[in-house]
């Protein structure tokens, strides 16, 4: 169907709107972080700096550990990111294939437990991680991040397990091939977008998670660098506005490069989640 000329202009419009609406933040993050402190006390802000400076980079580097903060939270995201795929991707094999009531039920508990609250579940997870002697511990905060992805990451991850025709796996069947066999040499090459997708999405979740790093990680040295971003905000809420920009505006490179990286692999698993044989 051919659209009309109006209709074109109005799609485009509304999507320039959208592209607007999603950059504008991240825009202003960076032009305030280019900003002396005359220009950020200023009652009429300027969209570019008048005389721009990195000293609010250099500030925030030299009052906070950054770097080391970067470090914690990049090994907590890609540990949790790894280990969710790893054990979500039989799990979704099972649950696609398999058309029985407990198939439904796991299914039904994974989109249910999608809504609970962080306060709901840290009581819990704290306890656990109590008598595991995990607390003030990046393995302990993995472990929490490995649970709070992996119902997310065995929905997505099942969805392409459908889309993968049955037959090629009989096929396999035919030659010999048992079910690991299968999963890992016929099914597994096939669901390389879904699983590049999924795990970026449980990488940005864990690089972007606050909650939990609050509240189970006490060393400064071991915090990750969304509790560190806190510190610039001192005691009576008076937050230090430039190098609070300039190190929210590092903090967000990480998952733009990433996703930029791969972005091909990511809506090409996105197409075959939402396709189903």
């Amino acid at each position: 169907m051919r659209t009309s000329r109006p209709a074109r202009v109005g799609q485009y419009t509304a999507l320039l709107a959208y592209l607007v609406f999603l950059v504008f933040p991240f825009l202003w993050l960076v032009s305030t972080a280019l900003k002396p402190p005359r220009e950020l006390g200023s009652l009429h802000p300027t969209w570019i700096p008048n005389d721009p400076t990195l000293a609010n980079f250099r500030q925030a580097f030299d009052e906070q550990p950054l770097l080391h903060a970067a470090l914690n939270s990049l090994l907590a995201a890609l540990a949790a990111a790894v280990i969710a795929v790893l054990i979500a991707t039989p799990m979704a094999y099972v649950v696609a294939r398999r058309r029985t009531r407990l198939a439904k039920a796991v299914t039904g508990w994974v989109v249910v437990s999608q809504a609970f609250p962080f306060v709901l579940l840290i009581i819990p997870l704290f306890l656990v991680l109590k008598n595991l002697r995990l607390i003030n511990s990046v393995p302990g905060l993995v472990l929490v991040y490995v649970v709070w992805a992996l119902p997310f990451a065995l929905w997505m991850l099942a969805g392409y397990v459908r889309a993968v025709p049955p037959e090629l796996e009989e096929a396999a069947a035919v030659d010999g091939a048992g079910r690991v066999r299968t999963l890992v040499s016929v099914t597994v090459p096939l669901l390389a977008p879904g699983i590049v997708a999924t795990g970026l999405f449980a990488f940005i979740t864990a690089w972007n998670e606050f909650f939990f790093a609050l509240v189970l990680l006490k060393t400064p040295e071991k915090q990750t660098l969304p509790v560190v971003l806190t510190h610039f905000i001192g005691a009576e809420g008076v937050a230090d506005l430039g190098p609070l920009a300039a190190a929210a505006s590092l903090a967000t490179l990480p998952s733009l490069v990433v996703f930029a990286l791969i972005q091909r692999r990511i809506t090409g698993g996105m197409l075959t989640g939402a396709v189903k044989s």
